[in-house]
């Protein structure tokens, strides 16, 4: 990771208020993260929340044999609601978080979390509408999971990382999204090769470029 300094009242002047905005550029910092890195594990302490400024981190949950289920993407101007109430309750992170892409985020210390809720009225709202949004997202995956064929959650997995990235080119291998989705390499083959055949998707190599049909 790397840090440096950047001007957050160009990004975030219509969120937060101005005196907020001060404290953030004083107490927090400001990351740039590569693709692929890991932001934050399971079982680690939270030490900073993650607001990001642009890119795109992909959260999820991993069993103790590895096996990894995706959450939720945290994309720009949103943070990991995970985060917040591991700082509220001082727990460990019970969620990974990785870089989807290259990011840049604010690192916000765990410290103000308490006193930036009683403090600034912005901040209140932005941390309980990301928890509300989360909250409503993870409802989703549920319903998915109990209630939606494999083939289905498929096609809303490529269409929600379409919208999380801003891209209708996925940039993912066969294993890569079985990972996701807890399933196997073959399943999931076969499955876009489905897909293709139904003019939803192009398959290439570690490539998936999705086609307008499959926003219907």
């Amino acid at each position: 990771m790397v840090t440096y300094n950047n001007n957050l009242a160009d990004k975030f002047s219509s969120v937060f208020e101005p005196e907020l905005l001060k404290e953030m550029e004083a107490k927090s910092k400001i990351l740039f993260v590569k693709e692929g890195e890991l932001i934050i594990d399971i079982g680690r302490t939270v030490t900073t929340i993650p607001l990001l400024l642009s890119g795109v981190l992909k959260v999820s949950r991993v069993d103790e044999n590895g096996k990894e289920l995706l959450l939720y993407y945290v994309s720009a101007h949103q943070s990991c609601a995970m985060t917040f109430t591991c700082c509220m309750q001082q727990y460990p992170s019970e969620v990974r978080a990785i870089a989807e892409s290259d990011v840049e985020l604010i690192a916000i210390p765990i410290g103000v979390m308490d006193e930036w809720l009683m403090k600034y009225p912005t901040w209140k709202s932005f941390v309980m509408r990301t928890v509300r949004n989360r909250f409503n997202e993870l409802l989703n995956t549920i319903d998915q999971l109990a209630f939606q064929k494999l083939d289905e959650r498929l096609v809303n997995y490529l269409v929600d990382k379409s919208k999380a990235t801003g891209s209708t080119i996925i940039n993912l291998s066969h294993e890569e999204i079985a990972l996701d989705m807890a399933s196997s390499r073959e399943v999931i083959s076969r499955l876009l090769k489905k897909l293709e055949n139904e003019g939803m998707v192009l398959l290439y190599r570690n490539q998936i470029k999705l086609l307008k049909t499959i926003f219907s």
